[in-house]
């Protein structure tokens, strides 16, 4: 058993079950908030700490998982051009949208680290928050930021984009399809994209290409920081 804890078959398999489970979970209960990310987050921290099985051991399959993540944004492609009339009726107010949401991000993480007193290594490794991990990742790599502080930003901001979107959309009476897509992609990624998906084809496709834009006017702006 104690083999089992050791090979790559472990982690994957953990992973997938935890999430299958979110799915399950999610489905039964219809809360936003029984979130599959977030169960399968929590079920597999539950799991190493109980069992003592060390992050090391777990990582050596569920980092394999991580390969398909590029692949799986990409795949949000397919969406996208199948709605592409619709994001040339709104190229420009798509761009000052994942623009506006940048620019919110990155000044939001100077602002606050500095006013926490936070160290200038760990204020960089927020200011990826907003963006899908292949491209918060490179941001790291250039400004020396500190990698697992970064990822746990970024799920934070995922999975409270999955979650908090709903609502927002109601409080704000936001009608538009393609403006929900874009809040929620320029501001919660990947994870925040599996809601959009949800609430309609529009909402997941303005969404995808959001992810994409907003992830390279933050690299560029990350350049003259």
């Amino acid at each position: 058993m104690e083999d089992f804890f050791y090979s790559p078959l472990f982690g994957m398999l953990l992973t997938c079950t935890t999430y299958v489970i979110g799915v399950w979970v999610n489905k039964k209960t219809g809360w936003v908030v029984c979130n599959p990310f977030l169960i399968s987050m929590t079920l597999c921290i539950l799991f190493l700490q109980l069992t003592g099985v060390s992050l090391e051991q777990y990582n050596r399959g569920a980092s394999i998982i991580q390969f398909f993540l590029a692949p799986a944004t990409c795949a949000i492609a397919l969406a996208i051009y199948r709605q592409r009339k619709i994001l040339g009726q709104y190229f420009l107010p798509v761009i000052l949208g994942c623009l506006a949401s940048a620019v919110v991000s990155i000044g939001a993480s100077f602002l606050l680290g500095h006013l926490f007193g936070l160290d200038e290594m760990i204020i960089a490794s927020t200011i990826p928050s907003a963006v899908t991990t292949p491209i918060a990742m490179d941001i790291i790599a250039n400004r020396g930021g500190i990698v697992p502080i970064a990822m746990l930003c970024i799920t934070i901001t995922g999975i409270g984009g999955a979650i908090l979107s709903p609502y927002l959309i109601k409080l704000l009476r936001i009608k538009d399809p393609v403006e929900m897509g874009v809040a929620i992609g320029a501001s919660s990624h990947v994870v925040g994209t599996s809601k959009a998906v949800e609430l309609g084809e529009i909402q997941g496709a303005m969404s995808g290409v959001s992810i994409g834009i907003a992830g390279l006017i933050t690299v560029f702006l990350t350049l003259f920081i």
